[in-house]
């Protein structure tokens, strides 16, 4: 148990799921109908074999769209994410970006105009 006037502690994957959260509810302001039952996940990893569409590189995040009765599922790696990271709003900035990039395959559309304040 924690004193009263001491922060509970929270995890690595704990803050970086809040990092996720927020990025989702920051695009959910602009695009909660094209969004609509869409699923977002965080993975420590991504699988060892890469999508068709993938060339080098590890993914920060993948796009998976809706298929036999499955909603779209937007995945953020965690472990690849933060290793890129130099520190805590790197990292939130950084798991925005990749959130954005995948809403934008979601959507077609360019990650700028799925949110302005993206920087590639």
């Amino acid at each position: 148990m924690l004193p009263p006037d001491l922060p509970a502690h929270r995890t690595r994957a704990e803050k970086f799921d809040d990092y996720v959260l927020d990025a989702v509810e920051r695009l959910e302001q602009r695009w909660a109908r094209q969004l609509e039952g869409t699923e977002f996940a965080v993975e420590d990893v991504p699988p060892s074999h890469p999508a068709p569409w993938e060339h080098g590189g590890v993914p920060l995040g993948r796009y998976f769209p809706a298929d036999a009765g499955l909603p779209p599922r937007i995945v953020v790696y965690r472990r690849p994410v933060e290793i890129r990271a130099v520190d805590d709003a790197d990292l939130a900035a950084l798991v925005l970006d990749v959130v954005v990039e995948q809403v934008a395959h979601l959507l077609a559309r360019a990650p700028e105009d799925v949110d302005p304040g993206y920087r590639p």
